[in-house]
């Protein structure tokens, strides 16, 4: 195995050939010209194609323009908008000019939006639909933006508006202005020390923390990432995650840096989704728990509903399957017999589950919460290779799975040049020539961040496991206390009942309390075939969580499904609610995270309620 010291060898080889974003575009623009295609949208109804020197030639004359409108060397340029061609353009464009790009969460609120654009004296706003230009025409009186730059034509915007410009005509503006000398001394002067973005945490508990990211930063996440990972140029990646989020951006420069091709899936939505898959085939995806536990949900709500022939089918291949892909992991033979199973077995039921996602992928990433071993097992066996990996905004990617080192229900391994320690507490504390520098205009919090020795406080609990996987056990602020004084990591209750079909959302209380319980969100799809199956009459929501037959439906799951947990950490009591938890009710951050604190206060006279008996 490889020492740091080699890795970081490595890494300045690395840094000698690509040394900043905006020139590593660049060069392969140089490289393949129209020959190859380095991003698809379909923005406007259709795929668009843009190959390598389409696509720098936009970037190019969206950072004229942005010359012309006298961005500075380090000043921050907003991009509030959904997944596109234009989004990483304008990224790209501000990095050639030595400026910081922020994205913003398109689902934010006019007030967070306020936040951040006031946080950093934004001055320039690109927005793409009729709710992003809304929303920053709503608080243009109490910010400093000068002008805001609409992507998609079609919205309503006041034409007459000297500060409101079409993204067409600022690429025009651009390519008339004359100033490609000035871009060209811009990036020939660029760095990997330079300050390359701004990106905002989601913030759980408090306001977004701007978090500072250098190109040198994303080099070596590349770097990293990728060292693992035999990405080919032929290769697809769907960019389906915000672009705003960390993970996302992440791993779609990565494809870029790889040479092949990356996607834009802008409609954030599973529903959507589906529809991308089958068209973009791809090869590469980003994701989150949440959408591989509906996905087997569904799968196995379909199969317990199937025939008696159907079920033993469905299990006589998931076996051979499981059989198939681990001696395949390890590398052993496969012998004839197994092969020709296997065939039959993907016939019948395997490849119809790979075809849901294109049925051409190689690896799925998967991250941003916990995430159940079962569930990733289940995929791997019929084909799927669901790779989990836990990193953070301030130092990206710290463990990932790969296709060589996959251990299910764990993060991965450490990924080279990240070092990884854990504190006497169980936080895990990290070094990287990835970290960040800090947080943009918050030393206090920029110093609580770091240790005294310069590691980055994860904020979570956990440990290396004898073969170095890391294990995540919660967050340590969500980490609570019973009155009994047992300390209770919610997430592992979480996930383990987020694997039933029969349940959406959930959230374990229990600090300082005698018991744990839970606030559930039940799946209401589930609960409507249940229902009719069994003859239980309804005419609301509200009526269905309350019914006798439902509540010990829920009762007898969650008990089957937290078994396997200390009788401390068992769910005693819960109450199902009517509606989800939601980025519109203050109760989810852009990334789907639950907000514990938001939620206990909101549901303060139902927890009161549960240990009030």
């Amino acid at each position: 195995m490889k020492s740091n010291v080699d890795y970081e060898k490595e890494f300045a080889e690395f840094l000698s050939k690509d040394d900043h974003l905006g020139k590593m575009v660049h060069k392969r623009a140089e490289k393949f010209g129209d020959k190859k295609i380095a991003v698809r949208h379909k923005a406007f109804g259709q795929w668009e194609e843009f190959s390598w020197k389409r696509f720098v030639d936009l970037i190019d004359n969206c950072a004229m323009a942005l010359l012309e409108e006298g961005v500075k060397e380090r000043e921050f340029v907003g991009m509030f908008s959904n997944n596109r061609v234009e989004w990483a353009v304008v990224d790209f464009a501000c990095f050639s000019i030595r400026a910081c790009s922020v994205p913003i969460y398109q689902s934010n609120s006019a007030e967070e939006l306020k936040y951040i654009v006031n946080d950093c004296n934004i001055r320039i706003l690109f927005v793409e639909k009729q709710e992003h230009y809304d929303k920053a025409m709503s608080i243009l009186p109490e910010t400093k933006i000068e002008k805001v730059i609409i992507f998609d034509h079609r919205i309503s915007y006041d034409k007459n508006n000297p500060m409101v410009m079409l993204f067409a005509d600022f690429i025009e503006k651009g390519k008339l202005s004359g100033r490609q000398k000035e871009l060209e001394e811009r990036l020939n002067m660029a760095t990997s020390e330079d300050l390359s973005t701004l990106i905002y945490t989601s913030g759980t508990t408090g306001e977004p923390k701007g978090v500072m990211l250098t190109h040198k930063n994303w080099l070596a996440m590349l770097f990293a990432t990728g060292y693992h990972i035999p990405i080919i140029e032929s290769d697809v990646n769907l960019a389906f995650l915000p672009l705003a989020h960390v993970f996302e951006r992440a791993w779609s420069y990565f494809i870029l840096c790889s040479n092949a091709r990356v996607d834009y899936c802008h409609i954030a939505k599973p529903e959507a989704l589906m529809e991308f898959l089958a068209e973009s085939r791809p090869h590469y995806m980003c994701s989150v728990p949440r959408l591989w536990e509906k996905v087997y949900a569904k799968v196995m709500d379909g199969i317990s509903q199937a025939p008696e022939k159907k079920q033993k089918i469905f299990k006589w291949a998931l076996d051979i399957g499981g059989q198939y892909q681990y001696l395949k992991k390890d590398k052993k033979p496969i012998p004839l017999s197994l092969k020709f199973k296997h065939n039959i077995a993907d016939a019948l039921v395997l490849k119809k589950i790979r075809n849901l996602f294109g049925g051409r992928n190689k690896v799925f990433n998967c991250g941003g919460s916990a995430f159940s071993g079962e569930i990733a097992e289940f995929f791997f066996r019929c084909g799927v290779l669901l790779l989990q990996g836990y990193g953070l905004t301030e130092c990206f990617v710290i463990c990932v799975a790969n296709p060589e080192h996959n251990k299910f229900g764990t993060c991965g391994p450490v990924v080279p040049l990240m070092k990884v320690r854990i504190s006497p507490e169980g936080e895990i504390q990290a070094t990287s020539p990835s970290q960040t520098q800090g947080y943009w205009n918050k030393p206090d919090l920029t110093k609580e961040l770091f240790t005294e020795d310069g590691w980055v406080k994860t904020g979570d609990i956990g440990y290396i496991d004898d073969e170095g996987y890391l294990l995540i056990a919660d967050r340590l602020k969500d980490m609570f206390k019973t009155s009994g004084g047992k300390y209770i990591a919610p997430q592992q209750i979480e996930t383990l009942l987020k694997e039933d079909i029969f349940i959406e959302q959930v959230i374990a209380i229990g600090d300082g309390k005698k018991f744990v319980s839970a606030l559930i969100v039940p799946s209401f799809e589930q609960l409507e075939i249940y229902c009719q199956k069994h003859g239980i009459p309804f005419t609301s929501k509200e009526e269905i969580i309350k019914h006798p037959d439902i509540l010990k439906l829920y009762r007898e799951r969650i008990d089957d499904r937290t078994k396997c947990l200390g009788q401390v950490e068992k769910v005693k009591k819960f109450v199902l609610l009517p509606q989800e938890f939601s980025q519109e009710t203050g109760e989810l951050t852009p990334t789907m995270k639950i907000k514990r604190k938001i939620i206990s206060s909101k549901y303060k006279d139902i927890i009161d309620s549960i240990y009030a008996e």
